[in-house]
């Protein structure tokens, strides 16, 4: 069977017909895209540092403003909706959440013109409900919609599964509820 010899342009016209246009399917965030994203996760860090210690009337500013249809589905299960801003029950909050040191660590990202999402996992170690000081980690998704010109928080799930606990333990939580 006789060989093609394609010459060193023609192979590299090919190889640019195929790969370009595949790459500029995965493009980058544009620049807006990139700044809310920054500006989110930014929200979402220091408001973190706010939560975890009792600081949660500034948690609320920074964070703010949360969606009227907000659900949560916190660490220890369960769905909420809607979230109640009121001084008894930040105060409540303020108790439960009384010292701590967190690091936040942006996984993914995706933002488009009026949703966005941010995946992080807070790293923290606290004192949480008059418990001793330990790792209060979580993995973390929450999404933001447009409202206006506002970026308002309408979901958060959050849980304490940061490392690969295998399938027995896993199982194991599956039936206790």
């Amino acid at each position: 069977m006789p060989r093609s010899t394609a010459s060193p342009a023609r192979l590299l016209a090919i190889v640019a017909a195929v790969f370009i246009p595949i790459a500029s399917c995965a493009r980058a965030p544009s620049p807006s895209q990139a700044d809310l994203v920054a500006q989110l996760a930014a929200r979402a860090e220091a408001g973190n540092d706010a939560f975890i210690n009792g600081d949660v009337h500034r948690w609320l500013e920074i964070v703010g403003p949360i969606a009227p249809d907000f659900t949560l589905m916190q660490p220890l299960g369960g769905v909420s909706r809607g979230f109640d801003p009121s001084d008894a029950h930040l105060d409540q909050l303020a108790r439960t959440f009384t010292q701590g040191i967190a690091t936040f660590e942006l996984v993914q990202s995706y933002a488009t013109s009026d949703m966005a999402v941010l995946v992080f996992i807070e790293r923290q170690r606290a004192i949480v409900a008059g418990l001793p000081e330990q790792d209060w980690s979580l993995r973390v998704t929450q999404i933001y919609r447009r409202n206006g010109e506002a970026w308002e928080l309408v979901h958060r799930h959050a849980d304490p599964i940061v490392e690969n606990i295998g399938m027995q333990a896993t199982a194991a939580l599956a039936t206790t509820g």
